[in-house]
């Protein structure tokens, strides 16, 4: 089976009922994608399909084939992390890191709908997705930092407040 992944296509042997994170994390060693619940539910596994968040813990592997799949791995442009990635560090939206990854993915999603997300959308828009540490304050102003950089390219590089 083929499977694009990050823009690069993989040839794959593997069983096509398979989920999708396994795939990701065992046969192409991309780890950042997080395995949590196992059911959907904590959005630790959130990947982008076709630009669509996509839980890929429950996603057979086949559901992804001819398709684009973009890890967390994939939103940086070599070194330099995209906007969304750095309003994370910047605003310490994290505690363990472990649901990073799955917001982060989460969070590109909502900002590609919606460039201006109030804070209620970006609630809404990161519903699905579950912080065990409770850094949602955190988070939800690393989204609504990362809006106001990509529409001002400039406003990337200013410190954090």
């Amino acid at each position: 089976m083929d499977l694009t992944v990050n823009g690069d296509l993989h040839s794959l042997q593997v069983d096509r009922e398979r989920s999708l994170l396994s795939v990701l994390r065992s046969e192409l060693d991309l780890t950042g994608t997080k395995y949590g619940c196992g059911e959907g539910n904590c959005g630790a596994c959130t990947v982008l399909i076709d630009g669509e968040p996509a839980q890929s813990c429950i996603t057979p592997v086949s559901a992804a084939a001819g398709r684009s799949v973009t890890t967390v791995e994939g939103l940086a442009a070599g070194d330099e992390l995209n906007p969304v990635q750095q309003a994370f560090i910047a605003h310490s939206a994290f505690q363990c890191g472990y649901c990073t990854p799955g917001f982060i993915i989460s969070a590109t999603a909502l900002l590609a709908r919606n460039s201006h997300p109030s804070e209620a959308e970006v609630r809404s828009g990161l519903n699905g997705n579950i912080c065990r540490c409770g850094a949602y304050v955190r988070i939800i102003r690393a989204v609504r930092s990362a809006a106001t950089a990509m529409a001002s390219p400039a406003s990337a590089r200013e410190p954090a407040e």
